[in-house]
């Protein structure tokens, strides 16, 4: 294990080493927040502080982080196809997405896929929630990273520069709070100056120290995982040195500033440019309605300041090359110059900008499965025991009660899959979903699974099988009270159908469903209960005894075409005849 001044000059060739990175990064967000006169004071006038020109940089980049930040799909896949290894396999994805749930790694990865695209790479940490009991992710800022990797591009160790201030520290680390401020009475002190504290990790240690204050220890720890607990997506490149995807482009966002200030200058001489005369004016009137006395009334005039043409293209030619330059094509901003534009047209002008999407994603993806995997081990290593989470996977809240040790059993496999449709708004993913399922390309199952937002595919896909069934239900019950004309055209009795449909209608008033209305009215009628006599045997039901003489049945004429008469049919006989 390496000792403190082992550390230290370790830390220290390391911020040598990257001196030049470290200059374009704070460039980059100079520009960002809008401080360009802060790198070229010669090009702005004196006391300028911002520049009169919209930033490009810091618009293109919250838009390619909007697109890239929404999250994939985390799964774990089962070793076999059975049951048990597919019941673990869920099991194991439920913990997976609790991680990313308490980690709040959605609302995180907006300024992450910030940190991406804007100085090159992003790291990811893992740290370890003593009162959760669950590890933690957390995105940190690149600017101040230093991380180190071997030959195989493996991490060897990760090194954080944060800058604190004298009260900060004092109030974190009571107990250094001496050393911190210099061994300095408290009324001597500047509490707000700020000091540089270190960050050092390696697969052996973590250590937290203040250089400035020679090289003060304040935490220092065994990494009890026995590796780095940090993993870097970085932004592809022709060397190992990450760069943003501005870095090219600063001098020319410069450049439309400087232009901006100049036609600025430009204007405001033209309006206060000097007036000629002719020389029999010899008194000078100025204001609103000034006279000027004079027998060459024409030769009154401004002096003309011309402009040559080549500025106004030399501006139309900066913008070309900041677009160019970021590969941030023109159809985002929507100033396309065309009035109808196909979807090959559109899709060519926004090539560029989608592969740029897909590649971040792919590399956001991978580390991704590596971060998780390192979750997973640190949650079987540090918090094994019986314990409970809950939380909402694809719209549908769960609750899982697992044991670490029983549950993950050293499988650390994740799979990160961004959808078929990641990356796409949403109008341009609802129109490429449907084609594909029109044209018998996918399943709805798939599509639903692939939308770009999030959703319980089996309990919206029965909310639709229940809305479709009662429709078709709603359509039948019009359709039989329909046909209450017809059967009265043929001589039978509708008053028993008349009758259920009103006490349809009155259990729908009611707030009752119609499922469960239609199966109450149409019930069957139970048969009667035969009476069952006291020694076992059952009693025969007898005939009710009219209490006055009965009149006979009058006869029915039989039906057009013979036969006997025919009873009203009872609702599945009806919805036949409507069928045909």
């Amino acid at each position: 294990m390496l000792n403190i001044e082992q550390v230290a000059l370790k830390v220290d060739s390391l911020r040598r080493k990257n001196t030049a990175r470290d200059e374009r990064m704070a460039n980059v967000l100079e520009v960002r927040r809008g401080n360009m006169a802060e790198i070229s004071p010669e090009l702005f006038p004196e006391g300028t502080s911002k520049a009169m020109v919209a930033n490009f940089i810091d618009v293109a980049a919250r838009d390619v982080a909007e697109v890239l930040a929404p999250l994939p799909s985390f799964n774990c896949i089962s070793k076999n196809n059975s049951d048990r290894a597919k019941k673990n396999a869920d099991t194991r994805t439920l913990i997976v997405n609790n991680y990313v749930e308490t980690s709040r790694l959605q609302t995180l990865m907006y300024t992450g896929a910030d940190y991406y695209g804007t100085y090159g790479f992003l790291p990811i940490v893992v740290e370890a929630d003593p009162e959760a009991r669950l590890p933690k992710l957390r995105i940190d800022n690149p600017l101040g990273a230093y991380p180190e990797f071997d030959r195989f591009r493996k991490l060897v160790s990760y090194t954080k520069r944060y800058m604190k201030t004298i009260g900060e520290l004092v109030v974190e680390f009571p107990e250094y709070s001496d050393r911190i401020m210099g061994n300095r009475d408290y009324d001597e002190v500047n509490y707000n100056t700020a000091l540089e504290m270190i960050r050092y990790e390696d697969k052996e240690q973590i250590t937290l120290y203040l250089p400035q204050r020679n090289n003060l220890v304040l935490r220092k720890t065994e990494n009890p995982m026995g590796e780095v607990m940090v993993r870097i997506a970085q932004r592809p490149g022709i060397d190992d040195e990450p760069r943003g995807q501005f870095d090219d482009v600063l001098w020319v966002q410069i450049a439309r500033a400087r232009f901006a200030y100049l036609a600025m200058d430009a204007a405001e001489k033209s309006v206060n440019a000097p007036l000629a005369v002719p020389n029999d004016v010899q008194e000078f009137a100025f204001g609103p309605d000034a006279v000027l006395r004079t027998s060459q009334p024409q030769n009154i005039r401004k002096v003309g300041l011309d402009l040559p043409p080549a500025v106004f293209t030399e501006a139309a030619l900066l913008q070309q090359e900041m677009r160019v330059g970021s590969r941030y094509p023109e159809g985002r901003t929507g100033s396309v110059n065309a009035s109808v534009i196909t979807g090959q047209g559109l899709q060519a002008l926004l090539g560029s900008f989608d592969t740029q999407v897909k590649t971040g994603q792919q590399i956001l993806a991978d580390a991704f499965e590596d971060v998780l995997a390192l979750a997973l081990r640190m949650d079987e290593k540090l918090f094994s025991g019986e314990k409970s989470v809950h939380g909402v996977r694809n719209g549908s809240p769960y609750e899982l009660t697992y044991d670490p040790r029983k549950d993950i059993k050293g499988d650390y496999t994740v799979q990160v899959r961004y959808g078929l449709m990641a990356g796409l708004d949403p109008s341009r993913a609802l129109i490429f979903s449907l084609q594909a399922l029109g044209a018998d390309l996918v399943s709805r199952d798939f599509v639903m699974r692939e939308l770009p937002w999030s959703m319980n595919v089996l309990g919206e896909q029965q909310s639709i099988d229940i809305q479709r069934m009662r429709d078709n239900l709603n359509a039948s019950m019009a359709a039989i009270a329909q046909a209450i004309p017809q059967m009265v055209a043929q001589g039978q009795d509708p008053a028993d159908l008349a009758t259920k449909m009103a006490e349809i209608i009155k259990q729908r008033q009611k707030g009752v469903a119609i499922e469960e209305a239609v199966s109450e009215v149409f019930a069957p009628k139970a048969p009667p209960t035969p009476q069952v006599a006291s020694g076992g045997m059952t009693a025969p039901v007898e005939p009710p005894v009219p209490s006055a003489p009965v009149a006979a049945t009058p006869e029915v004429p039989p039906q057009q075409g013979g036969g006997e008469q025919q009873l009203p049919p009872d609702l599945m006989g009806l919805l036949n005849q409507l069928g045909g």
